[in-house]
Parts: C-alpha cells; sequence; structure tokens
C-alpha cells in the first residue's frame, strides 16, 4: 500500500474539514502551518477535536525549511482568497521541492486576473518541476460539470449561472471581499465605482490589481479555456445585497443594519469571438434565516437545459473536490497548471496513496 504524505498550510475553518479528509483517505499528514500563535504547538488531531495525531502546528515563517526537510507529496493551502494573498506559500512549497493545491478562489484561473504574478509562479515551479493549481467548490459545479452538461447539447447560445453561498462559511476575507458590513456609500465608493467602466478599461484595472474581480471572473476565464471558446470582452458589475432586517455576522463580528449590505452579487459577463456569452452571477453575502446555498445553470439552444442544485453543503464539497484532486496534481506536468488541463476529478474508493503512480 502507498502512502501518500501531506501537508497543511494554513489551520482555519476549511482545514478541520480538509485535514479530517486527508486522515479519512488514509493520507499521512506530515506537517502544519499557521500565523496564529494560539494554534502553534498544538497537535493537529486536538485541534481537530479527536485523539492526539502526533503532528503539532509550527510557524508558517518555518514552512520552507519543515517543508524541505520533509519533503511531502503535495501540501494544501487554505488561507485566503487571492493569488498575491498566497504567493509566499506557493512559493514556499514550490522551492521546497512540494506540489501545492490550494482552495484561494482566484488560483482557480489566475491567467485573467493577474497573469504576471501566475507567470512567475509558473516560472518558480517549472524551475524546481512541481505544480501549482487551485481547486475546491467552483472547479467542479462552475466548471467541470458545466463542461460535461454541454456535451450533451446540440447548439449553446449562452450559458447562464447563478451560486449563492453564505460568506459566514469562509472567513473574514472573503465577507469583507464582499462588501459585507459595509454603508450603501462606503459600497459604492470601493466595489460599485467599476460597474460602468468598458472591458478593455476592466481588464486594465483587474490586471494593475487596482480591481480585483469576482471569482466569476477568473470562472468566465477557465470555461472558456476548457469548453475552447476566445473571449473577445469581459466586464462586471457589483451590486450589493441587502436585507430587511438586522443581521448578526459572527464573522465580522457586528450587526448589520437592515438596508445596509450585507455582501455583493457580481454578474461578470463573457462575449466570445464563437458567437456563446457566458453570464455568471456569483451572490455571496451574510444569509438570513431564509437563505441557502444554490447552484443554478441554464444553456440557452437547442435544448434549452436547467440544472438547479439546492443546498449543496459548498464547505465540504470545496474540501472533497480538493482532496479528491490531489493525485492528479502529482501526475501534472511542472508549472502553475489550471484544472482546466486536468482530466475530470474522480471519487477515490481506495487508499489515496494508491491513485499515485
Amino acid at each position: 500500500m502507498k502512502e501518500l504524505r501531506v501537508a497543511q498550510y494554513g489551520c482555519g475553518k476549511m482545514s478541520k474539514y480538509l485535514m479530517r479528509y486527508l486522515m479519512e483517505k488514509e493520507a499521512k499528514i506530515v506537517a502544519a502551518f499557521d500565523v496564529n500563535p494560539e494554534l502553534i504547538g498544538k497537535d493537529i488531531g486536538k485541534f481537530l477535536g479527536i485523539e492526539t495525531y502526533g503532528v503539532k502546528i509550527s510557524d508558517v515563517k518555518d514552512a520552507q525549511k519543515i517543508l524541505t526537510e520533509l519533503k511531502p507529496q503535495a501540501c494544501v493551502v487554505a488561507t485566503m482568497s487571492t493569488v498575491e494573498d498566497i504567493k509566499e506559500a506557493f512559493i514556499n512549497c514550490a522551492k521546497s521541492g512540494v506540489n501545492a493545491i490550494t482552495t484561494c478562489e482566484e488560483a482557480l484561473y489566475p491567467w485573467n486576473s493577474n497573469p504576471k504574478l501566475t507567470q512567475e509562479l509558473d516560472r518558480i515551479a517549472k524551475e524546481n518541476g512541481i505544480t501549482l493549481t487551485g481547486s475546491g467548490y467552483p472547479d467542479m459545479y462552475w466548471g467541470v460539470l458545466i463542461d460535461v452538461l454541454a456535451g450533451s447539447m446540440q447548439k449553446i447560445t449562452k450559458i447562464k449561472g447563478i451560486s449563492s453561498y453564505d460568506v459566514e462559511d469562509y472567513g473574514i476575507a472573503l465577507a469583507k471581499g464582499h462588501g459585507a458590513g459595509l454603508s450603501t456609500k462606503e459600497f459604492e465608493e470601493q466595489i460599485g465605482k467599476y460597474n460602468d467602466l468598458s472591458s478593455d478599461e476592466q481588464k486594465k484595472l483587474v490586471e494593475s490589481g487596482e480591481y480585483i474581480p469576482s471569482y466569476m471572473w477568473n470562472q468566465n476565464g477557465w470555461l472558456c479555456e476548457r469548453l475552447g471558446l476566445t473571449p473577445i470582452s469581459q466586464v462586471q458589475k457589483c451590486i450589493p445585497t441587502v436585507h430587511s432586517e438586522n443581521l448578526n455576522s459572527s464573522t465580522l463580528e457586528m450587526e448589520i443594519k437592515a438596508g445596509d449590505p450585507t455582501g455583493m452579487s457580481a454578474v461578470v459577463t463573457t462575449e466570445t469571438k464563437e458567437g456563446i456569452t457566458i453570464e455568471t452571477e456569483c451572490i455571496g453575502k451574510v444569509y438570513g434565516p431564509d437563505d441557502f446555498d444554490r447552484n443554478d445553470w441554464t444553456f440557452f439552444g437547442e435544448p434549452e437545459t436547467t440544472i438547479n442544485v439546492n443546498r449543496p453543503a459548498t464547505v465540504e464539497l470545496t474540501c472533497a473536490n480538493l482532496i479528491n484532486r490531489i493525485p492528479a496534481l502529482i501526475k501534472a506536468e511542472p508549472g502553475y497548471i489550471t484544472t482546466d488541463k486536468y482530466p475530470n476529478n474522480r471519487y477515490i474508493v481506495k487508499n489515496i496513496g494508491d491513485y499515485i503512480d
């Protein structure tokens, strides 16, 4: 029986699922890292609320040294949501000769949002003979699933997707990035001010780092690449979401007043040379009592087809999909290889190490 040796980079909310799923697939976690001084030195088993595992959480400052010494086959990075945020983690992994995969949403397809940094990471990964990539819920439910369904269509004129998720589940950085807790005026000044810009103007600002796009910006790039489409324009509009009553946010540690932004709806519209429009909307907000996660996609053409996935366990699916991607990560060629280049994910029936050649 082969053994998959893995490291965990970032010990927050998501890591509790990621590490448990790794253990249940019989992977061996050899190291874990975090910046929180209250977690450093704590056994990961105790962190997960189970018996002692024998691996303590280390300071991220020591990550490259420890990864170089232990040489796990993969490192799972679960920290923040932009490639700029995870740059140091990816470089630490690459220079240690360790493949890395992340829950970072932008990392799924950063070629159309931060191409300069992605090219740098691609170069470092190739120099060290390892692979970097991003995965999670969008990889499957906004990507592979759509690609597979498209294969059943005779003609497609437009693909429209809507996905909703509770920002409370993903930590403070994501909640703030969606404008949750801002006033209406602050939202307009900080997030909505780019809504009326042209495709070329938005693209320039996005690539300069001045304008952080929604996840659907990257997702549309992933879909175009996977489906063989050529984007000719892409624009995003961000609209605040509101609730009729006050909402308490445990993540933001505040009460959001009725009528103030609870998050946002971001709509990204991509026109392609092939005549197919991709319009995707992600709604990330602090949920009210009647809200729930949803994932709805419609293919316009022949035949018109709609699929609805209501109440998906978004956090759990993010983590499970990522863990199941690890064998393909290890087998992939060196570089920053996005999952549109990977085979479809597969269910891990046996020990996960048995899926690695």
